[in-house]
């Protein structure tokens, strides 16, 4: 049994089986992970030599039962890492990540486990399965296959280095960034360089300078939250450009954290994975287990978004052009230069000033209103725990019940952004549901970075913030809603280009006037947000939407464009972008939203590499679905969400995800939807 000195490794007394936080070290890490590792290589080896023939008990329920205390040690260190990092953690994980990918890639590739499994699939007609158990076994059988499992040895060891190369790359790739992320402040001195900036970026700023350590100043970091208020707002040309090509040079600035070697290799072994197991590319390899099914698929919807996107975008940048040369400027606009002026028309047109929508935004309004919307949905309620011990002061948890009162799970908040912390918005777990092992309840995280106000003063939202925390709510109900049996099928384990559409789906309801009466409330005086605004906010919505289709866009195509290369070993990563870029005929004034030396989703571990095009073929699926409650004239039709929660919010990966759709909707998806949510509709 662990000792005391082991709180990693301990049975946990602790309420909903959170982590033991204030016990856990730095140094508790390695020896735990080492630990966790040969229990879990014991508990394999039993199951790789149980006796023939294989049962699905003793090989698939044995698999699922199997590295418990693993998954305990790693989903802590994980989202610790990810969160509240520090030297010692970042150490750790440089060292534990290629071991963790040698470990995967021993289970995957076991030719005894295969043999086990190949033998269950043969004979499954005879084995009665219930459906689950079915589709739990054909998800192990395909995950061993694309993982080489029926390779020779060779191949399997020339994939397995691969996958421990691929592991040590993503983990620098993302300390390199969070490094260039944390070297640069824009300290701004004095009114002059506060010029435009409403009041809410000002405090924001303040609050920044005061974290480190620069009283009465005012600082912009690159933290998204951040930088992109000031760049709307910020009248200062002069400071939009150097913030903004700090900005977009993160990961390309030489030097030891510089992440074009990186990009290069990894492409390059991708590549080769690709090719042992018997695929023209990496695309290819990553979309045959997709929606998409094709890299084809995924390029003929981008593409079709991408002229009319192109056309308006062509459109917004005379318009904006004109507007410059109003402000005195004669010189083409830059992409410093589009947010400021798009946010001047937009004002103008649309009789929105800078800083009132942002007090109708409270930061506990929008928490208050999400949990509200599913509450209404679902039967959700939610508790907040201050009594928790949770890893750092800024972190909230609430116990997640249903309409009965049972616990549903655990849900944890982390909304401010902090030097510890890598950039953007994402949710987590720190344990999955399931049924196999007893009723396990979720313990699932949103993490976003939001910019924290000074001591006393509420945290204020602009809207696209406010509708990142729908969508991360929406993956953070994914999650807790799931009502499975088998941990592999549990939760957000679904398709990538599915995944998205419980959180994508979840923004609709901010946007519906009846949450946005209720819970939209000025900080200071408690009114209500104006009917006015709610329709000049609506009126609004598709103002820049081909600024923001084409930064999306391009970036899904490049990584695409990218990944369907076969022989990457000699790529420029600043040559293929210029060049892919040109082809797409890219506005001079727009960047793509993610550059490649800073894209996390592709490089940071991969999860999206291939897949980036996900968050639109996501979006195709929840503009349709959300037609089908505008159509029923009820935003929270008890009909439609029943099905929403049976078929995609509670189902895991329980069936192939179309035929899930199809459950919800009574039909396939019509894309016309897309074009018509972002206003991109050609006339007839």
């Amino acid at each position: 049994m662990p000792s005391p000195a082991d709180p990693l490794l301990a049975e946990w007394a602790t309420p909903f089986g959170l982590p033991p936080f204030r016990s856990i070290a730095p140094e508790h890490f390695r020896p735990a992970f080492e630990r966790a590792l040969d229990a879990h290589r014991g508990e394999l080896e039993a199951i790789a030599t149980a006796p023939l023939p294989p049962s699905f008990a003793d090989t698939i329920d044995a698999l699922e039962l199997s590295g418990e205390a693993l998954r305990r040690v790693a989903s802590t260190f994980f989202n610790l890492a990810g969160t509240d990092t520090t030297p010692e953690l970042q150490a750790i994980e440089r060292e534990i990540a290629p071991v963790l990918a040698r470990h995967h890639n021993a289970i995957y590739q076991d030719a005894r486990l295969f043999a086990r499994i190949q033998a269950l699939v043969d004979s499954r007609a005879a084995l009665d399965l219930s459906a689950e158990q079915a589709r739990v076994l054909e998800r192990y059988h395909t995950a061993f296959w694309r993982n080489g499992a029926g390779l020779d040895e060779a191949s399997r060891a020339r994939l397995g280095a691969i996958a421990e190369r691929l592991a040590t790359l993503g983990t620098s790739f993302a300390q390199n960034l969070l490094a260039d992320e944390q070297a640069f402040t824009l300290v701004l001195d004095g009114e002059a360089d506060l010029a435009g900036l409403p009041a809410f970026v000002r405090a924001a700023a303040a609050s920044a300078a005061s974290a480190r350590g620069l009283e009465g100043r005012h600082v912009i970091t690159l933290a998204r939250s951040s930088i992109e208020p000031f760049l709307t707002f910020s009248s200062r040309r002069d400071l939009r450009q150097t913030a903004f090509e700090a900005w977009i040079a993160r990961g390309e600035n030489g030097g030891a954290f510089d992440n074009r070697a990186i990009i290069q290799e990894t492409v390059a072994l991708r590549a080769e994975r690709a090719r042992l197991l018997g695929y023209p590319s990496f695309a290819h390899y990553r979309l045959a287990d997709s929606m998409a099914k094709t890299p084809e698929a995924a390029l003929d919807l981008l593409q079709s978004v991408w002229a009319p996107a192109r056309a308006r975008a062509m459109a917004d940048a005379a318009e904006l052009q004109a507007i410059a040369q109003e402000e005195g400027l004669n010189a083409p606009i830059r992409a410093w230069d589009w947010r400021y002026l798009a946010e001047q028309r937009r004002a103008a047109r649309f009789a929105i000033p800078p800083g009132e929508v942002e007090p109708y935004l409270p930061l506990d309004s929008m928490i208050e209103a999400a949990f509200h919307v599913a509450g209404r949905l679902f039967g959700l309620a939610f508790e907040e725990r201050p009594d928790l011990e949770l890893y750092h002061p800024d972190v909230r948890a609430w116990a997640v019940s249903d309409q009965s009162g049972r616990h549903v799970g655990l849900f944890l908040g982390d909304y401010f952004a902090r030097e510890s912390k890598r950039s953007g918005a994402w949710m987590s777990a720190y344990r999955g549901q399931q049924k196999l092992r007893g009723d396990i309840r979720p313990i699932i995280t949103n993490v976003m970075n939001f910019s924290k106000p000074a001591p006393g003063a509420p945290a204020l939202l602009g809207f696209d913030d406010a509708r990142t925390l729908f969508h991360e709510f929406g993956h953070a109900l994914h999650g807790l809603l799931s009502d499975v049996t088998y941990p592999y099928l549990a939760g957000t384990s679904v398709d990538r280009d599915f995944v998205e559409l419980p959180s994508q789906l979840f923004e609709h309801w901010l946007e519906q006037p009846e949450v946005l009466k209720r819970f939209a409330r000025h900080h200071a005086t408690g009114e209500p947000i104006p009917d006015d605004l709610i329709e000049r906010l609506k009126a609004a919505r598709n103002a820049d939407q081909g600024f923001a289709t084409i930064e999306y866009t391009a970036c899904a195509l490049v990584d695409l464009e990218l990944h369907l290369l076969s022989e990457p070993e000699a790529l420029d990563i600043t040559a293929f972008e210029a060049a892919a870029l040109d082809r797409l005929g890219m506005p001079d004034a727009i960047v793509m939203r993610h550059r490649p030396p800073h894209f996390a989703h592709l490089f940071s571990g991969g999860g999206y590499a291939s897949g980036y095009y996900s968050y639109m073929w996501a979006e195709v699926l929840d503009a349709d679905g959300f037609a089908a409650f505008e159509a029923a004239g009820d935003p929270f039709d008890p009909a439609l969400a029943g099905r929403l929660l049976k078929h995609v919010y509670a189902a895991g990966n329980l069936e192939d995800p179309a035929v899930a759709y199809r459950a919800f909707r009574g039909r396939d998806p019509s894309p016309g939807a897309l074009l018509a949510k972002r206003g991109l509709l050609q006339p007839a």
